[in-house]
């Protein structure tokens, strides 16, 4: 079943839905992000608890024709990477990655819908934390002890790795929050 994941634009998959072709889409993002923002029609397994088997009992449960793709989303496509990874070798059935996530659809004009959620998107708040622990890092090396410069450099480390990698472990950790993971059900 390897299936390697291929992607599509935001344009594309905007002439894809207005020729009336049914699609199925996987929200990758967090539940909180899917309660703000969503797809209509999508369905949402975050990825930080992404289970290829309930992916595939959802897939089965709609009768999803296995030749036709499943487009994965998330909010800017490296996510829906990662999961296209995790499922590539669980579904039978190309995966599309959605190129630019979220925001690009609502860009290329796609209908967005606005949910009652008003979450952030993880991205945005790796950067307030990421910030932030500079900024105390800084304050206590200068006020308190010299050592707690090493936080801000911890940090500083932990951005270039995941800059490099394309892998976030704070963004992780953020993901697994109570405020990230509000129960989200298919849009």
């Amino acid at each position: 079943m390897n299936n390697p994941s291929k992607t599509i634009s935001a344009g594309e998959f905007k002439n894809l839905l207005s020729g009336g072709d049914k699609t199925a889409v996987i929200d990758v993002r967090t539940a909180a992000e899917v309660d703000s923002q969503y797809l209509a029609g999508s369905a949402n397994f975050p990825l930080q608890s992404l289970n290829c088997a309930e992916v595939k009992a959802y897939l089965q449960e709609q009768g999803h024709n296995p030749e036709q793709p499943v487009y994965l989303l998330c909010a800017s496509g490296q996510r829906a990477a990662r999961a296209a990874e995790q499922l590539q070798n669980e579904v039978d059935c190309p995966l599309v990655i959605i190129e630019g996530g979220i925001g690009a659809l609502s860009s290329a004009g796609v209908s967005v819908q606005q949910g009652g959620g008003t979450m952030m998107s993880l991205e945005r708040q790796v950067r307030i934390a990421a910030g932030s622990l500079v900024v105390i890092g800084v304050a206590l090396g200068a006020l308190v002890n010299p050592w707690f410069y090493g936080l801000s450099g911890f940090v500083g480390a932990g951005l270039v790795f995941a800059g490099v990698t394309d892998t976030c472990g704070m963004g992780m950790m953020l993901a697994r929050m109570p405020w990230n993971n509000k129960t989200a059900a298919s849009n």
